[in-house]
């Protein structure tokens, strides 16, 4: 009996062999008459040919040769290029309304002369002088209107005398662009490509911002550009887990980045925080915070399993050698060693913490104090507080006690620790006297510029039927957005702007950095995005593909190819089994695609809207191109049935 049952399962063996084998033979028989995929350059790819067209030979400062928008995603930019015949500083001035919007910047000693202008108005003749020696040379620069969707000003205060020129720089929320105002809450800089999260200024003076491009949805970035205002970029960092959220700049140049760790097999995100070189984009420190704390404790109403921490901000502290990160659906800051990676503290209400956690937790002293909720932008004071910007979610993690909107409001507060004693006590506070109306139930920043000198910035601000609203705009059903930005100096308020959108993040900066000299020089990419994980459970058997008709049309399939990646985006309805096929000389590899509006977690979980569950949802696929090279053809297994793409893709 038993050596009937072995011959079976060789004979069954063999047959599956035999017909993997005539597929394979078939597959790379057919009809070779395929098209190969949309190819779409990179930022840098197009930067490198528009760089190819900047002249400088000949030109001269009464002749200059001057590009408007010069890497084509910075319109209120120019790049003006001339000669001298000896090395000589430049000064450049930028015309404003006032000194308050007036910029100058002097260049070091140069012959050739490559000069980024920022900070112009849109629609208008903008006035830039040139000085050289006793040579003065006035340029006038015609930009375009500002695009109808952008957000100008509602309402502006300014307290000019408090006030010098710098810009505020906002990151959107979702839609919307990556801008800045001046003191008069004109729009003097924006970028066209789509970037979140936040934006600072490099030691460098180079700011880094996210690409546009996605890792995972719904808004998890491949990583990082480091680029200049003119919109060039210098270094594109990419990273397996993506980029979310925050990164930090390390005293060794290293960059402390919110990630995820997509492979995990938990099915978790905004849990993972990396280290990269700044070099080589190669990750050189992990902290897993599921390593550190219980998933299911100290639940606030928007704890989720997959998304049960939500770090939202990331600050290392040089004084103690260490990082404190903000977890939104804890209503935790918490503080971890930077060395060994073990928990030092958190800030937060401790009810429904389990008991081994407890002895974290800090112990309120004096007067007047309060807990944050759902909170952002945490970091640690030169003082050596800790600034937070407290949402104000719910005040309670007890829904019988919960605040409702229309009673809450979200604040900026510090806290002073002790961590031998572990007491907390409140020092400073501000947006609690606003009330309602400053109440943002997500986003929103905290900066500090000196001593006494503070932003607070509630940039979620959300209306429904009139009514303040306790969910974010995406969710919400809104009919108004407010994002309201106070800058706060002796406690007293000496700027504040009010944009009719919601925005993430602001930071208050000079127009030109210190040392800002513009140089064309070659952008490189370093890190990776990893490679993408081969089904190896499934096995393409059929022994011909189906060809495209309409049934496969309905599906509505994109192919392109990016410098990196193939990406492949369709509709499909929800628990529809779909994988991809990537076939080369004899040899296939399947990759499923899973059909979720969390592609990072069980299927068929969803909870979709009547309409996605009758037309289907839009979900995309990306397949790395590290391990893979050559030439493969496209095929798209849908339940169970193989069609060729009559596309190839080359790696």
């Amino acid at each position: 009996m038993k050596k009937n049952i072995k011959k079976i399962i060789i004979i069954s063996l063999v047959v599956i062999l035999i017909l993997g084998i005539v597929t394979l033979l078939f597959l790379n028989n057919k009809n070779t008459n395929k098209k190969e995929v949309e190819v779409i350059s990179s930022l840098i790819e197009q930067q490198s040919k528009k760089e190819k067209e900047f002249k400088i030979d000949g030109y001269t400062i009464d002749k200059p040769n001057v590009i408007l928008n010069p890497y084509g995603n910075s319109p209120l930019t120019a790049l003006i290029l001339f000669e001298t015949e000896k090395e000589v500083e430049v000064k450049v001035t930028i015309e404003g309304k006032d000194k308050h919007s007036t910029f100058t910047h002097t260049f070091e000693k140069a012959k050739q002369h490559y000069l980024p202008i920022y900070g112009l108005y849109a629609d208008k003749e903008n006035k830039v002088v040139i000085e050289c020696n006793d040579t003065k040379k006035e340029v006038t620069l015609k930009t375009d209107k500002l695009p109808e969707n952008m957000a100008l000003p509602t309402d502006i205060y300014a307290n000019k005398d408090e006030l010098g020129n710098e810009l505020y720089f906002f990151t959107p929320s979702s839609a919307g662009y990556t801008m800045a105002y001046d003191v008069n809450g004109d729009v003097r800089w924006y970028l066209t490509n789509y970037a979140l999260w936040k934006i600072d200024r490099l030691k460098n003076g180079h700011l880094l911002v996210s690409t546009e491009r996605l890792v995972n949805s719904p808004y998890y970035m491949t990583g990082l550009y480091e680029m200049d205002l003119l919109g060039k970029i210098y270094t594109e960092y990419s990273l397996e887990g993506g980029y979310h959220h925050d990164y930090y700049e390390m005293e060794n140049g290293n960059l402390l980045i919110a990630s995820d760790d997509f492979n995990s097999g938990e099915g978790t995100v905004e849990d993972y925080i990396v280290e990269i070189d700044r070099e080589s984009g190669k990750i050189v420190k992990k902290f897993d915070l599921k390593d550190l704390l219980n998933m299911k404790d100290g639940q606030s109403e928007n704890w989720a399993a997959y998304d049960w921490f939500h770090n939202n901000s990331v600050w290392y502290d040089k004084k103690t050698n260490s990082i404190t990160l903000s977890g939104r659906h804890q209503d935790a800051v918490i503080n971890i060693d930077y060395k060994t990676g073990k928990l030092n503290w958190i800030i937060g209400d401790p009810t429904n913490w389990s008991e081994e956690y407890q002895k974290y937790f800090f112990k309120p002293v004096g007067d007047d104090f309060e807990w944050q909720w759902s909170q952002h932008a945490a970091m640690v004071t030169p003082e050596g507080y800790v600034f937070i910007l407290d949402n104000g979610n719910n005040k309670s993690k007890i829904e019988e006690k919960y605040v409702d909107a229309s009673n809450s409001y979200t604040r900026g507060v510090m806290y002073k620790i002790d961590t031998e004693k572990m007491t907390i006590e409140q020092v400073w506070q501000y947006g609690k006297e606003r009330g309602s109306e400053f109440y943002s139930p997500y986003i929103s920043d905290v900066d500090y510029i000196d001593s006494n000198h503070y932003i607070v910035h509630s940039g979620g601000i959300v209306y429904v039927d009139g009514k303040n609203s306790n969910q974010p705009a995406g969710i919400s059903g809104y009919d108004k957005l407010v994002s309201d930005t106070v800058e706060i100096k002796n406690n007293k308020v000496i700027f504040e702007i009010k944009l009719p959108t919601n925005n993430y993040r602001v930071e208050k900066m000079s127009l030109y950095a210190q040392d800002e000299n513009f140089k064309i020089t070659e952008a490189k990419r370093v890190g990776t995005l990893g490679t993408t994980e081969v089904d190896s459970s499934k096995l393409t058997l059929n022994l011909s593909t189906k060809k495209i008709d309409k049934e496969y049309k309905s599906h509505d399939i994109k192919i392109t190819k990016e410098i990196d990646r193939l990406v492949i985006k369709g509709i499909f309805k929800k628990c529809s089994e779909v994988n991809i096929v990537l076939y080369s000389n004899f040899n296939s590899k399947t990759y499923n695609f899973p059909v979720s509006k969390k592609p990072y977690t069980a299927l068929c979980v969803d909870i979709l809207t009547e309409e996605e569950n009758e037309n289907g949802i839009v979900v995309t696929k990306y397949i790395n191109d590290e391990g893979l090279s050559g030439k493969y053809s496209i095929y798209l297994q849908i339940d169970g049935k193989l069609y060729d793409t009559e596309e190839y893709v080359k790696f």
